[in-house]
């Protein structure tokens, strides 16, 4: 048997010889941050529902007096935030997880990130509308 045969042996341990292979160390910080919003939207969960709940039966000027207000207004605001910054973290991990092809998941990544640009200041621009009283 020929030493080209033969496994090259190492002192290291399987650990070691992994450790720096794979990923860009990016992961993480994606993580943590769908996990801050996912507990920022618990948070801010039941003040929406309590102010979905005034809103069942209104009409439309009863509506506008509900979310014209500033605390609505400012509930209202960071739970689109929250929520629209969450959806593109889990669309853009679904994203780099099973998209293969290169350059679809380059595009798939560009439309999630305008997509959720595009929810988010349709609908922050909604709310101060509303707020304003204009």
């Amino acid at each position: 048997m020929s030493t080209a045969d033969t496994p090259k042996r190492s002192m290291r341990t399987p650990l070691g010889r992994v450790r720096n292979l794979g990923a860009a160390h990016s992961g993480t910080s994606d993580f943590w941050r769908q996990r801050l919003t996912a507990v920022a939207m618990v948070l801010l969960m039941i003040p929406v529902l309590v102010i979905i709940m005034m809103l069942l039966g209104r009409n439309q000027a009863g509506a506008k007096q509900i979310l014209g207000s500033l605390p609505v207004a400012i509930i209202m605001l960071l739970f689109i935030i929250a929520s629209a910054w969450h959806m593109k973290i889990g669309m853009q991990v679904v994203i780099e997880d099973y998209v293969h092809n290169e350059k679809l998941k380059l595009v798939s990544i560009m439309a999630n990130n305008f997509f959720s640009i595009a929810v988010a200041l349709a609908s922050i621009y909604a709310i101060l509308q509303l707020s304003s009283g204009v």
